[in-house]
């Protein structure tokens, strides 16, 4: 039975590729539209974690959820020996302090609500391989008094580089403290928001406006997004019964689990849509093959072949069908995802961004496996309605076919 649909197929020219043509372009579509939405998922998680939040953030219990208004009420107890402690933890690449607070900028003339950032400037400018310095420079450690300022809060009080400005914050017991620094830079983040409100000024002057030598979070790297979960989980059982809390990039970016629904969603759809066009066009495919060679399956079963014989026959050459056209149409779609990778597609900022990014088309496993499983279920699938008609044609009536 396999031999004789192997030759069918072949003798069956024109029909074959017909077919083959309509499997290769359904499944290398598929192909490349899952490697572009998970070339989103990648980059835009990986802009998420290099401009802000890392791989990792450890905090004191409860700072997550209530600490934003004041930071400084979370500080982490014995921070430097938590700090050794997940830098010896394989697959950590860098860990390195922050010191969360709120307060006012004022340039001289006005002020604006911000939210600051005491960092170890070196670090973080490993970190932020996604921070883009529209102006200046980053900070370095030899900046004492050196402060950089988003972009949008920069926008609303006319700083440059160069500038002088005036902080003002509450320190741990209430009473108002104030410093003045020199704006070293204006970076532009991922996140709009944040670009509107964010400075970022050294950990030591950090903590000398708020008079506490102390920090609230931790920001761990890791050499490899992918060990995320499983470092956060070990960080867990380590730090469970010392009150503080881990929380992954995922979680400190709601807007990342928002976006990745939406796409998913979208993409659900175009999978079906890719699905009934290979249905209808190999459908149309096969129905032409199948009802031009009812006289060959009438003399079949004249010659004693039974009707699920010859069912077993159409659907043999369809399943054929369906493994050869849906591997052409992976390698149809890798080759082709390799060619646009290396040109790169141009892509607008997503919302809430102003940076946008050049996209490529991911070779992911298992959106391959998936491409090949639908373009091979639509062949098999569409081959069912013809091979049932065929098998309800009495013999008689098929035989007039030949004449």
């Amino acid at each position: 039975m396999f031999k004789l649909a192997l030759r069918n197929v072949l003798r069956q020219r024109a029909h074959t590729a017909m077919t083959l043509v309509a499997i290769m372009c359904g499944v290398g579509g598929h192909v490349l539209a899952g490697g572009w939405v998970n070339d989103i998922f990648i980059k835009l998680g990986e802009a998420l974690i290099h401009s802000q939040s890392g791989h990792i953030q450890v905090y004191k219990s409860g700072f997550y959820a209530k600490g934003s208004p004041e930071p400084e009420k979370y500080l982490l107890p014995n921070a430097e020996t938590v700090k050794r402690r997940i830098a010896g933890v394989a697959g950590v690449e860098s860990v390195m302090a922050r010191l969360n607070f709120s307060g006012l900028l004022n340039n001289g003339r006005s002020d604006m609500p911000i939210i600051g950032e005491g960092i170890e400037p070196e670090r973080e400018a490993e970190l932020g391989s996604s921070v883009v310095i529209t102006a200046g420079r980053q900070l370095t450690s030899t900046d004492t008094f050196g402060i950089m300022v988003g972009q949008g809060l920069a926008s609303g009080l006319r700083l440059k580089p160069g500038d002088l400005v005036t902080l003002l914050a509450s320190t741990l017991d209430g009473t108002l403290n104030s410093m003045d620094f020199e704006v070293t830079g204006i970076f532009q983040s991922f996140s709009n928001d944040y670009d509107s409100r964010a400075v970022k000024i050294p950990l030591a002057a950090a903590q000398e406006l708020l008079d506490k030598v102390s920090v609230n979070a931790l920001v761990v790297t890791l050499g490899r997004t992918s060990d995320t979960d499983r470092i956060a989980e070990s960080l867990k059982e380590q730090f469970d019964p010392l009150d503080l809390e881990v929380k992954t990039w995922i979680e400190l970016n709601d807007f990342y689990e928002k976006t990745v629904e939406l796409y998913k969603g979208q993409f659900g759809v175009l999978q079906l849509i890719i699905l009934v066009m290979i249905l209808l066009s190999v459908a149309n495919s096969v129905n032409m093959s199948v009802f031009e060679r009812v006289g060959e399956f009438g003399t079949m079963m004249a010659l004693g072949n039974r009707n699920s014989q010859v069912v077993g026959l159409i659907m043999t050459e369809s399943i054929l069908l369906g493994l050869i056209g849906s591997a052409l149409g992976l390698a149809f779609g890798m080759l082709c995802a390799l060619v646009i990778s290396a040109v790169g597609i141009p892509m607008p900022p997503p919302p809430n961004a102003n940076l946008g990014y050049t996209a490529q088309i991911q070779i992911v496993p298992s959106a391959l496996l998936i491409s090949f499983t639908i373009g091979f279920a639509a062949t098999v699938v569409a081959t069912l309605l013809p091979a049932r008609h065929v098998s309800r044609t009495q013999v008689a009536e098929a035989l007039r076919q030949n004449f």
